[in-house]
């Protein structure tokens, strides 16, 4: 690889913003310079910002391109693809591609609930492996503890296919996303086009699920989690005592906790707290829970996750550096802070020695444009 010089840019540096110019040799930042001068050959950023990849530590965006529609079934490998190319042209340079482990195979109404995680996850890997994708990809899984296959599932895993993270997920009906039976019913109306008897009978069949497997689906995603040698997490918390037990775990982080009691409990453990870029750039959670911009105003935000909207990701990192009047600090949200929450100290901040992922963005007005993506110093989008 040759040399590439990235001049005139305002750098996000992790405590300041000035003007330079960074060197990119052999896939790593080798230099750092200040100052407007533009090296003859170097590319000229005409004073566009110039950050950090993001790294994104959960998203369901493969989902929308294997199934694009409603039982409309998508070559996987084309999906994957496109998958990638929309993270790259979103500023995404590392991704945990987040896949559901734990299935329902008998209950008598649970739409798109089979098994599937091993095979795309082996698609994945290979297309990783043959160079065919732009940006890092490793696995987050999934764990459901309310399922039925969970066990068998995670034995199909092991060390080598690149697991960072397992989330302990309990959809249980009635607590933790949707406490609020109401909101449930809406959601799985709306989206499933349940009838009232349909929720009712889901709901007796989930929570007759969780009493038969769940303490047995939660110690062995723990179990499996250390074989992987993944980062854990929890999802969902809603109480002190729910916290008090992802601590016990020794969660990493916490996504999306649904209470500013959870958030606080997570902060008092140090458990870092992610919200997801939907809720914050909305104004709000669509399952009616706590709002992640009244979590940022209130000290108790860490981590934001694109969650389906991968270009809400950037967007996000510049909204909470509007918030904070702190930019670097919006942009650790969603770079240094997923980055050290993953165990990947190679990535996420502007410095000598690290890997060249880049992204350039111009601001215009309350938006931003993307206007170039490095992997490891490869131009990709």
């Amino acid at each position: 690889m040759t040399d590439t010089v990235l001049a005139n840019a305002m750098l996000v540096l992790p405590n300041e913003v000035l003007r330079g110019s960074l060197r990119l040799s052999e896939g790593r930042i080798a230099a750092i310079d200040t100052g407007a001068t533009v090296p003859a050959g170097a590319v000229d950023c005409g004073g566009d910002l110039l950050l950090a990849g993001l790294v994104e530590l959960h998203t369901d965006n493969l989902e929308r391109h294997i199934e694009p529609r409603p039982k409309v079934h998508w070559p996987h490998g084309a999906a994957i693809i496109a998958h990638d190319a929309e993270l790259a042209s979103a500023g995404i340079t590392t991704v945990f591609d987040a896949l559901r482990v734990g299935s329902v195979v008998t209950a008598k109404k649970k739409s798109n609930y089979g098994e599937y995680a091993r095979v795309l996850a082996d698609e994945i890997l290979n297309l990783r492996a043959r160079g065919a994708l732009k940006i890092s990809h490793f696995l987050h899984l999934r764990a459901e503890i309310c399922s039925e296959t969970l066990i068998s599932e995670l034995a199909k895993f092991g060390p080598d296919d690149s697991i960072g993270i397992v989330s302990l997920m309990d959809h249980t009906p009635g607590q933790r996303q949707f406490r609020d039976l109401g909101h449930l019913r809406t959601y799985m109306q709306g989206k499933h086009g349940m009838t009232d008897t349909d929720f009712d009978v889901m709901v007796a069949e989930q929570t007759e699920m969780f009493h038969r497997h769940g303490a047995a689906h939660e110690a062995a995603a723990l179990a499996e989690a250390a074989r992987f040698g993944a980062v854990l997490a929890s999802h969902d918390d809603t109480t002190v005592e729910q916290v008090a037990e992802s601590a016990r775990r020794r969660a990493h982080f916490a996504e999306f906790p649904t209470t500013i009691e959870a958030a606080r409990a997570c902060r008092a453990h140090g458990i870092k707290v992610m919200m997801g870029a939907p809720n914050l750039i909305r104004g709000g959670s669509h399952s009616g829970n706590i709002a992640a911009r009244d979590l940022a105003e209130t000290d108790l935000l860490d981590i934001v996750s694109s969650d389906y909207v991968p270009s809400g990701l950037l967007l996000s990192a510049l909204k909470l550096g509007d918030i904070w009047e702190n930019l670097p600090r919006g942009v650790a949200t969603v770079t240094l802070a997923p980055a050290t929450a993953a165990g990947l100290s190679d990535r996420g901040q502007i410095a000598v020695g690290l890997r060249a992922d880049l992204i350039r963005v111009a601001r215009i007005d309350e938006t931003v444009a993307l206007r170039g993506t490095w992997v490891g110093g490869r131009r990709v989008a």
